[in-house]
């Protein structure tokens, strides 16, 4: 195979590959070493792909040439080489979540989301990296080091699917899946350029994307995939969603079908930027492009309306019920420390850090209380979407930045010259995160800088469908995924 072709190949879309497979044009096992090779030539400078079974997959790939050539359908994937964020089980490999003391925690089955891809006719080249305890806005840990953004390697590829974006990006699979409870998989996909969704919660079980086995499935967190394409999105999403074994005797996930065709008639709702969080003033103007592309389209485009709720007190309760998530495992010592800082806050006090600390120790009653605001806040809205198809707002304050890796407390994030909380973010990931929605990440163009720019779609609840197609739309006219320079020769 000429090394024209195989890069055509690894920067395709699955949708395109599988395709090709099913038509003869390329192979599983060419596919896959086209694949293999990206990964061996790119990835010393990236560092994406951090567990490999280059042999296996080969083996994998040979299984489905042999099955097509009988005549025999593996699946929508068959033949289709892919990667996955580390923190997924997978027989004969480690999930670490980058915590050093759970380096040899190597599994001895596949989990049900890998069971998913594997039953769909997928098989895997390897996984990719995340953060310590996936706790992080970028992507590196003592286990496995420091992932790259492939656009310049200077910067993060973002997190906790740091590895899955970057991995997408460089061409190293032709699919990734990437879990998200503060934009974990649309903050990578924005960093690098390529599309990801995060589904409304609950409609893909997060078993087999855990540390230890029969963890129930936590609040907030959703398990989603990233790739070149939504039509790719759309295709994983179909694999990835429905329930386990134990929930389908009672229940069938049935996703309403997208229900737009073109862009014309579409009612958007565009918020550009907000002084709870503001963005530089690039992405504020590229939203606003991506508006007035909308309005030439024929869509009716608001840049003003807002659902019917204090942002301020919104974004209180998304802090809440990811910090108690995100706390629950912390050890008895944390707690008490963390109790007795508690004890020392002003009752009015609702700043970044007291919210935090106050959220995880809270206690059930207090979780329960906040799950109430939570309710209001999806009945605003429900209320909202009567009006609006779809929200279109930025997902992150500024494209990829430097790797940064003092202690979190250090940190900060610098917006068109000013100094903000590094966690700025969290306010347009907690948009989407709180109230359960789906929220689809799509490339938007580049900066000043030659780093990617993206946006997120968000639709009401289960319409996950609506979020991709609507991102596929809008991609059909600004133009979507657009490789890193340097690996296309131009």
């Amino acid at each position: 195979m000429s090394s024209d072709l195989s890069k055509d190949l690894v920067f395709s879309s699955a949708t395109e590959l599988e395709q090709m497979i099913r038509r003869k044009e390329v192979s599983s096992v060419e596919l896959t070493q086209a694949f293999i090779d990206q990964i061996e030539r790119e990835d010393g400078d990236i560092n994406a792909v951090i567990v490999r079974r280059f042999d296996a997959a080969l083996t994998e790939a040979e299984a489905a040439d042999l099955a097509l050539s009988k005549g025999n359908d593996l699946g929508p994937m068959h033949g289709l080489p892919m990667t996955i964020k580390e923190s997924y089980v997978m027989k004969d490999t480690p999930s670490t979540w980058g915590i050093e003391s759970y380096k040899d925690n190597v599994a001895s089955e596949d989990g049900l989301v890998v069971q998913r891809f594997k039953s769909a006719g997928a098989h895997f080249l390897g996984k990719t990296n995340v953060p310590v305890d996936l706790g992080d806005t970028q992507a590196y840990n003592p286990i496995y080091g420091t992932t790259n953004n492939p656009y310049d390697l200077s910067r993060t590829p973002g997190g906790s699917s740091g590895g899955s974006g970057a991995a997408t990006a460089a061409g190293f699979g032709a699919l990734e899946a990437g879990s998200d409870i503060g934009g974990s998989i649309r903050t990578p996909a924005v960093f690098c350029g390529v599309y990801g969704h995060k589904p409304t919660w609950g409609i893909i079980p997060l078993a087999g994307h855990a540390l230890i086995e029969g963890v129930p499935d936590p609040d907030v967190t959703v398990c989603g995939p990233l790739a070149r394409s939504a039509e790719d999105l759309k295709l994983a999403l179909d694999v990835m969603a429905g329930p386990t074994e134990r929930e389908s005797v009672g229940w069938k996930l049935d996703l309403a079908a997208a229900d737009i065709k073109s862009l014309k008639g579409l009612r958007v709702a565009v918020w550009p930027t907000d002084e709870l969080s503001p963005v530089s003033q690039e992405i504020e103007t590229n939203a606003m492009q991506v508006g007035e592309t909308l309005e030439r389209c024929g869509a009716t485009v608001s840049y003003s309306a807002r659902p019917n709720f204090d942002s301020h007190k919104a974004h209180v309760v998304y802090q809440s019920l990811v910090g108690a998530t995100m706390a629950s495992g912390q050890p008895a010592s944390v707690n008490e420390k963390v109790q007795k800082l508690v004890a020392e806050l002003d009752p009015d006090d609702t700043s970044e850090r007291a919210v935090n600390l106050r959220a995880a120790v809270m206690s059930h009653r207090d979780w329960i209380r906040h799950d109430f605001r939570r309710e209001k806040l999806r009945r605003a809205w429900d209320t909202f979407f009567v009006d609006w198809d779809v929200l279109i707002c930025p997902q992150y304050n500024v494209p990829a930045f430097v790797h940064d890796h003092r202690p979190l407390r250090e940190r900060t994030m610098i917006v068109d010259g000013q100094e903000r909380g590094y966690s700025d973010y969290a306010f347009w990931s907690g948009i989407a995160n709180a109230p359960y929605l789906p929220s689809t990440t799509f490339p938007t163009g580049f900066s000043s800088d030659g780093l990617p720019l993206g946006l997120q779609a968000t639709c009401p609840a289960y319409r996950d469908n609506r979020s991709i197609e609507i991102a596929r739309l809008i991609s059909l006219e600004i133009g979507g995924f657009k490789p890193p320079a340097r690996m296309v020769g131009s």
